[in-house]
């Protein structure tokens, strides 16, 4: 498939959540993963207003919450500091990042769609999901 003289790639990415109480259901977006396979692509950003989070639930820890964005981008990226996942290929990592869990930052669900550039489009999805 093309647009134009581009080639369009397949894409799945989620957005990932700050959940600060799992039993609520409450979440704000802050965050969002990217996987192309077509393109050897994956990778994660993420944006934290600060006093947005607090408003929405105060006494989160805002500390461990970008901490653990930047573990999801340390195993996006295959930083071999982030353990097992970061070491795994591209595929395992996005599984890995995509699981559910129990912890203040959560994935949502799966979505899809087509680009040309994964890292543009990583951008936009950024902008429109979270920002």
């Amino acid at each position: 498939m093309s647009l134009g003289s581009e080639r369009l790639l397949p894409y799945q990415y989620v957005v990932l959540r700050c959940v600060p109480r799992v039993d609520r259901e409450e979440f704000l977006n802050v965050g969002v993963a990217l996987y192309c396979q077509a393109a050897d692509y994956l990778d994660a950003l993420a944006h934290v207003d600060r006093a947005r989070v607090e408003a929405f639930a105060g006494g989160v820890d805002l500390d461990r919450l970008e901490s653990s964005l930047a573990a999801v981008r340390a195993v996006c990226r295959g930083d071999h500091a982030a353990g097992a996942a970061g070491r795994a290929d591209r595929g395992a990592r996005f599984g890995f990042v995509k699981a559910p869990r129990s912890t203040i930052l959560q994935p949502g669900p799966v979505h899809g769609g087509l680009t040309t550039d994964p890292a543009r489009q990583l951008e936009h999805l950024l902008d429109r999901l979270v920002r």
